[in-house]
């Protein structure tokens, strides 16, 4: 039995050497064909290149002028940006192309929430884009059904439904809302209606146009959507009166209009009325938490604020990839969500391995880095140095905000501009963005520390003083 045993050793040993020869073999090959194709590939590329009278260029040492300049030639002029050209940013600071450094205090929009290239995001994502990247929903992912277990867990809903941009969970939530709406309320075919408030923001797709007050929104983009009715924002008796009608299905808002101006409802407990509104005439409250939520008010969701409201359904974005990714989601119980059935919604992205894995570290730092606590202190501190170092100037009409999302309101004139203002602030190394002309934001990443918020004001009252 020995020799038997000794002989079968023999044979294990025999086969793994062969094995290991063959791997050795096919590696050296493999990496022999690997090179060959890129290398027939470069100078084939190179070829076609010199050949050409338009070759490809070193774009890393263009000034701020030329890519400017750039952009203006060969891109869609639907934007007016500052005239900085950024091209490295870590924590709350931001590099433009000639090296020189800014405070960040528009955090793109509140998608950079975690801070620029935070390093666990970062890993995350690459880490996952190395394995599998995307599948589509025509096949499971090992990490989707983790990411919705998580993020229904933190948030305490029943279901998700992931997409991509903000906009597309807006227009997710929808049509969730008007399929129970017709299947669950009893909504007459076609006939269901989703009440939105005047000056609010969700996108620019057509759904989120024919919901605006905005005319450089919806300014020749018709026809619009139909089923979208405007009340004023922070009026509970113009929402009691819409939504008395049976054939309304939800209640989109913001619990903090942010491109309207960071407009802060003055009603006490406003979303807390508003739920138990909607919930008596049978109406889903939508909260649209894209850019209030995930820390930017001093809580998880915005809609915490007041008591704790739980709205009936929950639209995430931009920080929910910690500004890495194209990651959104929208949240609701069994009884909303299970109107959607195979084939009826989709997204080919939406839900794939690297946005899932992103977005479970996106929603861990937050929560591990208690970004929440944070933001609703430094916020506090921000508007108490801002209030001081603005008292006593009738140019300014207000300062207001919840948690890091906050905003001056000025008095502006030919000689005292919002955007004239950010142009002075970005020359004094502070980066913000003006809205609806008088109004300039300040929602920086939630990890700017104690001392930049002390900067920021001194920058500030500088920047009054020079205009």
């Amino acid at each position: 039995r020995e020799r038997e045993r000794e002989r079968g050793r023999e044979r294990v040993v025999m086969l793994l050497t062969s094995v290991g020869r063959f791997v050795a073999r096919w590696s050296r090959s493999s990496t022999f064909l690997t090179t060959s194709l890129l290398s027939t590939t470069s100078r084939k590329t190179n070829s076609s290149n010199s050949s050409s009278s338009s070759s490809f260029s070193d774009f890393s040492s263009l000034s701020s002028e030329a890519c400017i300049e750039k952009e203006k030639k060969f891109g869609c002029a639907n934007y007016a940006p500052l005239p900085v050209v950024l091209q490295k940013g870590e924590g709350s600071l931001v590099w433009d192309v000639e090296g020189k450094e800014y405070l960040d205090c528009l955090a793109a929009y509140s998608a950079v929430n975690q801070g620029h290239c935070h390093p666990k995001i970062v890993k995350a994502l690459v880490d996952q884009a190395q394995v599998l990247g995307l599948t589509s929903r025509a096949f499971h992912n090992n990490k989707l059904g983790e990411f919705e277990e998580f993020i229904t867990g933190i948030f305490k809903y029943d279901k998700c439904l992931p997409m991509n941009t903000g906009v597309e969970g807006g227009e997710s939530a929808v049509k969730v809302a008007r399929k129970w709406g017709y299947e669950v309320k009893g909504i007459p075919e076609n006939k269901a209606k989703v009440i939105f408030c005047e000056n609010n923001f969700w996108g620019r797709t057509v759904a989120a146009i024919s919901s605006s007050t905005d005319p450089e929104s919806f300014g020749n983009f018709g026809p619009f959507a139909p089923g979208f009715e405007i009340i004023p924002y922070d009026d509970l008796q113009a929402l009691e009166e819409a939504v008395s009608d049976p054939n309304v299905c939800a209640f989109m808002v913001e619990p903090v209009q942010g491109e309207a101006g960071v407009i802060v409802p003055k009603t006490s407990q406003f979303l807390k009325k508003a739920k138990e509104i909607c919930s008596k005439h049978d109406v889903l409250l939508i909260a649209d938490e894209v850019q209030t939520g995930l820390g930017r008010c001093g809580t998880m969701l915005a809609s915490s604020f007041d008591e704790g409201t739980r709205p009936d359904v929950v639209v995430l974005g931009k920080a929910l990839s910690g500004g890495t990714y194209p990651v959104s989601a929208v949240l609701c119980d069994s009884e909303v969500m299970d109107v959607i059935k195979p084939g009826q919604h989709g997204s080919t992205y939406g839900g794939n391995p690297t946005a899932a894995s992103v977005a479970v570290a996106a929603l861990t730092v937050l929560i591990e880095e208690e970004l929440c606590e944070r933001s609703e202190a430094l916020g506090k501190l921000l508007r108490s140095k801002l209030n001081a170092v603005c008292e006593g100037d009738s140019r300014v009409h207000e300062v207001r905000g919840r948690g890091l999302m906050n905003a001056v309101e000025i008095a502006e004139t030919d000689a005292f501009t919002a955007w004239d203002f950010c142009l002075k602030l970005k020359d004094n190394g502070v980066l913000a963005k003006p809205t609806h002309g008088n109004i300039i934001r300040f929602t920086p990443p939630l990890v700017i520390t104690e001392s930049q918020i002390d900067h920021l004001a001194t920058v500030f009252q500088h920047t009054l003083e020079q205009s």
